[in-house]
């Protein structure tokens, strides 16, 4: 696999920043993973946190549709029975596969060994043998702890340098500790805490001892102890990418337990990173290293977990809002929860670890995950956010001052995201107005027809000047979101989405004419003005495609449907290039596309009955899905149309094949519980 050139397409980019505005940041190890403090390390803009060890098996994260990258976690108990035993080799301890999966399916990772793993690990991952009090309090610089991680941490360190980015490998970032808040003694006073300092000091030159020479990075558990960033302090154990946690809606559905943290909150309530990045760690890339995608489900937790106020409309608003904040890359924690294998969570933790995450525990996906992924792709795509400035935060972008909208624009393109959303983020009121923009072609408020609608605590990215990949085309604005574009050679496609029933419009720079193939625009909604075309169409169950000066495509659909769209790319670059993009519409999932001559072989999962349509370079005339071909024909502007049959097998007809389970065989494991049990040898001090 090639090593991917983080250098030439993250840092080109920021051209106008000064050195001594936007410094380079560079570990002095490698020339590799590098970055200005207005892009983020290669540009990660969504990953999703993945438990190696709550998964039955490594295969299982091979979903993450438009994910460029993923956290792993390790768990030095896991590996650790003893204090003479190491093991990387047998079964789930061999996470190996983890990385390798990675390197084919093209993600990065975040890798986050430890020693200390996270709290809802049982004893933080902490092998048990650990906190007997022998090796004194853990996580200081003192001997016997530092005696006990070193020979676990090597380990793991010779065992994981071959996948290191720097030797072709798909890690980008080393977390050296977790959540380990301590730099201060008084973070606003900046009162050294010595002893954490030493300590993460330790771990530092050990690790580069052993040839780790990846940027290191760390996750401050709240915004008030502002650890470990060299912008805030630099005072002794700060690492090269400060990192932030925050779970606006709580880690856990027992809300009170984050009343310290984010106080009494509404439901989305949004919080403002931008302050806090700008305080602690002005000179680099904002960095949300957890994001929460869930809650923990506790003991006496309601049934389910707490899904209802973290749902799809829960990723529609803090998503964007992050985007908002100028957050370049977010790792969603969990995008996978998994199962409790082995009590390997914490006390409070049941059997379940589903999380209430965008996939679920039984790895099915719902609308979580695709409002996720309409995210997602759209970050893909939207390079130019890469580099960006905040040029406003009010309410008076909006012709109504309910609408609450930030700007954020690209000093070298002018491309610009208009953020919009309800001043009072929680409400449920439905707003329609006008957007005042800046544009190459002057200042405007759009749409010229009809309004934008803002309804309760959903929120919308509005793009300017924003181009269509390579093809030196832009939409001038859109009162549409976009959700990705695919560059096919002879035409680039370019799909626009709304909430069913909902109409945006859109100014094609440029183009000459437009032609209506199917759906909801006609004649009179597509209009040739001196800048180009402007479209005005609804989003209905019915999708609008439309092809202007043949070189040129746009395909409009509600939020259903855009759920149904998937863009597999066709190689495993995790930069996910519009020209190695195809478009498949239908499917509950699709998996991987791959060309060979005239035919795409395209894998997934559907459920049903379900018809498909695909946008592939024009050559491609076959259709393999799963390893069936299928029986195409042509639409008229140019897609592959086909049909997949219902499912021979489904969940329900496996179900019935499963034998009962009876003639269970219990051990006797506890006999302390017992009644008669003799306790006259115990001795006590």
């Amino acid at each position: 696999m090639r090593l991917w050139h983080i250098v030439s397409s993250a840092v080109a980019i920021a051209g106008l920043a000064t050195a001594q505005d936007w410094p380079l940041h560079d570990n002095g190890l490698n020339q590799v993973v590098q970055c200005y403090g207005e892009t983020s390390w290669r540009k990660s803009r969504q990953l999703g946190m993945y438990n190696s060890n709550a998964a039955p098996s490594h295969e299982i994260g091979s979903d993450l549709n438009s994910f460029n990258g993923i956290g792993l976690y390790e768990h030095w108990g896991w590996h650790a029975p003893n204090n003479e035993t190491l093991d990387f080799e047998t079964g789930a301890h061999n996470f190996a596969q983890a990385f390798e999966i990675a390197k084919e399916l093209g993600l990065y990772i975040i890798y986050r060994p430890g020693p200390y793993s996270n709290a809802e690990a049982n004893g933080g991952g902490f092998p048990g043998w650990l906190t007997t009090g022998e090796y004194g309090a853990l996580r200081d610089d003192s001997e016997k702890y530092t005696r006990a991680w070193t020979r676990y941490s090597g380990a793991v360190a010779e065992y994981v340098r071959p996948y290191l980015i720097t030797n072709g490998g798909p890690i980008i970032l080393w977390q050296i500790e977790n959540e380990y808040g301590v730099q201060w003694l008084d973070p606003d006073l900046k009162t050294p805490n010595h002893t954490a300092i030493n300590y993460m000091e330790l771990l530092e030159e050990k690790h580069r001892g052993w040839d780790i020479d990846v940027p290191f990075t760390a996750n401050n558990p709240s915004m008030w102890t502002r650890s470990w960033s060299k912008d805030y302090g630099n005072v002794g154990g700060e690492v090269d990418l400060y990192g932030l946690d925050h779970y606006p809606a709580c880690w856990t559905c027992n809300l009170a337990q984050c009343l310290s943290v984010n106080g009494q909150v509404e439901p989305y309530t949004v919080f403002d990173y931008y302050t806090h990045f700008n305080e602690v760690s002005r000179t680099q890339p904002s960095f949300l290293m957890e994001f929460q995608g869930g809650s923990f489900n506790p003991w006496d937790g309601p049934e389910g977990g707490c899904k209802d106020n973290m749902g799809p409309a829960w990723v529609n608003l803090f998503f964007r809002h992050n985007l908002a904040q100028k957050v370049t890359a977010v790792n969603v924690y969990m995008l996978y929860g998994g199962t409790n294998w082995g009590n390997i969570g914490f006390p409070e933790v049941g059997t379940s670890y589903d999380y209430s995450a965008p996939i679920h525990e039984t790895r099915l996906i719902g609308d979580k995950y695709n409002e996720a992924k309409l995210f997602g792709l759209f970050m893909r795509i939207a390079r130019d956010f890469s580099k960006v400035e905040r040029v406003g935060n009010s309410t008076q972008y909006a012709t109504d001052q309910d609408i609450f909208t930030t700007e954020l624009r690209n000093p070298d393109t002018g491309s610009a995201f208009y953020v919009t959303r309800h001043e009072y983020s929680p409400s449920t009121e439905l707003t329609k107005f006008r957007l005042h923009v800046s544009t190459d072609i002057g200042n405007l408020t759009v749409p010229t027809k009809g309004s934008i609608t803002i309804n309760g605590t959903e929120s919308k990215v509005l793009v300017t000047d924003f181009p269509i990949g390579s093809s030196g085309k832009k939409i001038t604005y859109t009162t549409l979101e976009i959700l990705t574009v695919a560059d096919l050679g002879d035409r680039q496609v370019i799909v626009f989405w709304a909430p069913e029933g909902e109409e945006g419009e859109f100014l094609l720079k440029d183009a000459k004419s437009g032609k209506v193939m199917t759906g909801n625009a006609d004649s009179k909604t597509v209009t040739t003005t001196r800048y180009g075309v402007v479209t005005s169409v609804g989003a209905g169950n019915e999708k609008t495609v439309i092809d202007y000066n043949h070189d040129v495509q746009a395909v409009v659909v509600d939020r259903q449907s855009a759920y149904k769209f998937w863009a597999p790319t066709l190689n495993n670059n995790p930069l996910a290039w519009e020209n190695s993009t195809v478009l498949v519409h239908g499917p509950y999932l699709v998996r991987t596309a791959e060309i060979d001559g005239d035919t795409i072989y395209v894998t997934g999962d559907w459920d049903e009955e379900t018809d498909i349509e695909i946008w592939a370079p024009k050559n491609v005339k076959n259709v393999f899905f799963n390893g069936s071909k299928l029986k195409i024909t042509k639409s008229k502007y140019g897609t592959l149309v086909g049909s997949l049959p219902a499912p021979e097998v489904t969940a329900d007809s496996l179900l019935a094949e499963l034998p009962p389970l009876t003639n269970w065989k219990v051990a006797e494991n506890l006999p302390e519980r017992l009644v008669d049990y003799d306790d006259s040898k115990w001795t006590g001090e």
